[in-house]
């Protein structure tokens, strides 16, 4: 068979440059292996945040007498029933990809490829041409050998989601921004859960007083072995984890100690380019091409920024940087933007602080939980912080451990993307009461610490031009 492209990988990525290709032709195959629905939508992103709402949900009773409301005590988490609603969830949103083959028709292919030079792959054994290959072969979860011989007790979110019921007692390894979620969920339907990690920090966070605002409010809730690898053993019919001087005994463990980017036996050796110790070739992150090559590798697998929109994002790029000289066009990448929805939410906007530190930058910081929105809620709240560049008060990201984080992360990544100042942000308008309260304390503190600031939120008027209404 021969085509002018071709694609390996249905997930977001696979599916997003799929959409872009076929701007440019309608020549072109479209090859997965395994099931067609998005490791987003089957088994990540979207159960998750199912389980999620309605642990919260449940979590909430707690509150309930302090607002007022009585009887709270008598609800119960019924875990079968919730987890079946996840996966009724989860059926409805890989109905999308997994219609996929069926409109494509011969241009789907089912089988695992392989590449056999810059412009050829094999599929189960048979060959094609290609002027450009996309390569998105998505990632899995890592789990060390040993710990497969716990069998049916091993979970990973791959598993998770399709069991019927879940044992009283887990432990979460790995404390990530899918580990911690996953644990606080669960002990927020009423499991016992402890969390372990090999290093001290939770749910990605880099920026030191972020992290520890965030620490206490999760221990408050389950318990926390960092800064040791874990270790596991059979005992009693349990399984004994131990790992920074704490031990739990779980009847099942989930792993979440990342994602092993899917390149087994994909044939980059076969490409005639540089591959480093984990078999990675070097990718250009604004164009995904490897090397000089028209081949390119996007989303989880490449490892640059493995979140589902910024797949999304490299297929769009990918698909747009395969097309023929003539209709190609080079593509900016967004602002980095990461959420965790633990509770508190943890985000990021820009890049994180360890990577400012060569810089002249100033840092605005607000404690939210003595914001009046989050004290009426009986929320939980850590700290926001807020940097720009000193000399000219431009913003440059934020980092913050706060409810709602997930919709102030989008306003500061818009403030950052269009590189508005501490000035710019300052003028906008902030009702009352609201969260947002708390960011506009934090660009306040900022404010006294760079350039062009003013000394007022307001901006000033601009000059009309008519002496008489100046």
């Amino acid at each position: 068979m021969k085509v002018d492209t071709a694609i390996v990988g249905a997930g977001t990525a696979g599916l997003s440059a799929l959409r872009e290709v076929r701007r440019y032709t309608d020549d072109f195959v479209l090859i997965n292996h395994g099931h067609w629905g998005t490791t987003c939508a089957a088994t990540g992103c979207m159960p998750s945040k199912t389980l999620i709402e309605a642990a919260n949900a449940f979590h909430r009773r707690r509150a309930l007498a302090t607002l007022g409301i009585r009887g709270g005590e008598g609800l119960r988490a019924d875990i079968p029933a919730v987890l079946a609603r996840v996966r009724e969830m989860r059926d409805g949103f890989v109905e999308g990809p997994e219609a996929v083959p069926g409109r494509l028709g011969a241009r789907a292919m089912s089988g695992r490829a392989r590449l056999r030079g810059p412009g050829r792959l094999t599929v189960d054994g048979d060959e094609i041409e290609a002027r450009a290959i996309i390569l998105a072969p998505g990632s899995r979860p890592v789990v060390p050998a040993p710990w497969r011989d716990f069998g049916e007790r091993l979970l990973t979110t791959d598993t998770l989601f399709d069991r019927q019921d879940l044992p009283r007692r887990i432990a979460v390894i790995g404390m990530g921004a899918v580990g911690i979620e996953m644990a606080q969920a669960l002990a927020r339907l009423g499991l016992e859960v402890a969390g372990f990690d090999a290093v001290e920090a939770i749910a990605g966070i880099d920026d030191p007083e972020v992290l520890a605002s965030l620490r206490p409010l999760i221990e408050a809730e389950l318990a926390l072995h960092l800064g040791a690898e874990a270790e596991l053993r059979q005992e009693d019919g349990a399984i004994r984890v131990t790992g920074a001087g704490g031990t739990f005994e779980a009847d099942a463990v989930l792993a979440a100690i990342g994602r092993r980017p899917n390149l087994d036996d994909l044939g980059l050796d076969t490409l005639g380019v540089p591959l480093d110790d984990r078999g990675m070739p070097e990718v250009d992150p604004e164009t995904l091409r490897i090397g000089d090559l028209p081949v390119f590798l996007t989303g989880d697998a490449n490892g640059i920024r493995p979140l589902m929109h910024e797949a999304a994002d490299e297929g769009h790029i990918a698909g747009r940087m395969a097309a023929p000289e003539e209709v190609r066009e080079r593509l900016c990448r967004r602002t980095p933007l990461s959420i965790v929805f633990s509770a508190p939410q943890v985000a990021r906007v820009g890049p994180p602080l360890s990577e400012l530190s060569g810089r002249d930058i100033a840092t605005g910081s607000a404690d939210f939980s003595a914001q009046a929105r989050v004290r009426i809620a009986e929320s939980t709240a850590g700290v926001l912080r807020i940097h720009a560049e000193r000399d000219t008060g431009r913003l440059l990201g934020a980092e913050m451990a706060v409810p709602a984080a997930e919709h102030l992360a989008h306003l500061i990544a818009l403030a950052v993307e269009r590189h508005a100042t501490v000035a710019d942000m300052l003028a906008m308008p902030f009702y009352h009461p609201v969260l947002e309260e708390g960011l506009r304390s934090a660009l306040r503190d900022l404010a006294k610490k760079v350039s062009g600031a003013g000394g007022s939120d307001l901006s000033r008027c601009k000059a009309l031009g008519h002496d008489a209404l100046d």
